[in-house]
């Protein structure tokens, strides 16, 4: 099966965010303020969206990447790595001095995978634990 990377809009990602992330929410809990300044990436099964990823970078050359979501069915194939590896290669193009994120706890072993170290920031929303994780990049 061709697995393919692209660009993508920002409402593509709302969707597979509202599936994965919050499923008993409403779809207008996944979009956020600043969709419209990010950078959409989707992560393509032959014609399926499978990955989607948005990333965003501030005035100190530091990328966030958010709503970072693989469709369950889908986990567990590299697809997530894939994609995090390309959002690391944009990043250093951008010239980012740092990549970080808020992962959900049970997630951070594929962040710690890529190279993200966690921090001592963390915070609990809608009782699931988030902890902020970064990566030097130059």
């Amino acid at each position: 099966m061709n697995v393919e990377i692209k660009e993508i809009n920002a409402a593509q990602t709302w969707a597979i965010r509202h599936k994965v992330m919050w499923p008993n929410e409403p779809l207008s809990y996944v979009k956020i303020p600043d969709d419209d300044k990010g950078q959409h990436l989707g992560l393509f099964v032959g014609d399926q969206l499978t990955s989607v990823i948005s990333l965003f970078m501030d005035e100190d050359k530091n990328v966030q990447f958010r709503k970072f979501a693989t469709l369950i069915e889908e986990q567990g194939k590299g697809y997530g790595a894939m994609l995090l590896e390309k959002v690391i290669d944009i990043a250093k193009g951008r010239g980012a001095k740092l990549l970080w994120c808020n992962a959900r706890a049970s997630a951070t072993i594929l962040y710690e995978r890529e190279g993200l170290k966690q921090t001592d920031t963390s915070f609990i929303r809608k009782g699931i634990l988030f902890v902020r994780m970064e990566k030097k990049l130059y």
